[in-house]
């Protein structure tokens, strides 16, 4: 496979504390590498914690507030799991309309393992295939997603896997959807 690149292309990476840290690290390190700009956001100024599991993690900069950001500002975004992180997020309008207004505009999202929770809260599941860790299958599913348990889903420039096991082919798909850049049928609900 060719390798895509994402020269001159934005990605926000949306997150708070109690992110999984390698769910942060392995696709910012990949988008990176694949030539894009890679945004820190946060409902949180100053620095965010991330978690290994339920032990504590390092702590990451955050570049720029969610209450002060457009999508439009961006070419992407990547939610990464842990359990507190969406959790968190999906109570915060401000995250919450940042995530729905990509959909609104058409433009690709990645979510990882517990990261969908707030793609629930934004109603952007509904009549999608998505997969999760498998604690969310029944929330998705009242959502009106189509749960699947597979290594890495993508439904129309949203592209979702399962845990930290499937950040290989998460990375690779979300870099392609990135490069592809806007689908037709990507909208909110």
């Amino acid at each position: 496979m060719t390798k895509q690149s994402l020269t001159g292309k934005r990605i926000a990476f949306l997150a708070t504390d109690g992110f999984e840290q390698v769910e942060l690290t392995k696709p910012w390190e990949a988008i990176k590498a694949a030539g894009a700009e890679v945004v820190l956001v946060s409902p949180k100024d100053g620095s965010i914690q991330g978690m290994n599991h339920d032990e504590k993690a390092d702590t990451f900069e955050v570049d720029q507030n969610v209450a002060s950001v457009s999508a439009e500002d961006f070419d992407g975004l990547v939610l990464p799991g842990g359990v507190a992180n969406p959790d968190a997020l999906r109570t915060c309008e401000d995250s919450v309309s940042f995530v729905r207004d990509f959909f609104k505009q058409h433009k690709p999202v990645a979510a990882i393992c517990h990261g969908p929770w707030t793609l629930i809260e934004a109603d952007v599941v509904r009549d999608r295939k998505v997969t999760s860790w498998p604690s969310l299958k029944t929330d998705l599913k009242n959502a009106g997603a189509q749960w699947v348990d597979e290594e890495c889903v993508c439904d129309e420039g949203l592209v979702t896997s399962r845990n930290p096991d499937d950040l290989p082919a998460f990375c690779d798909k979300a870099i392609e959807e990135f490069a592809e850049g806007k689908h037709a049928e990507q909208s909110a609900g």
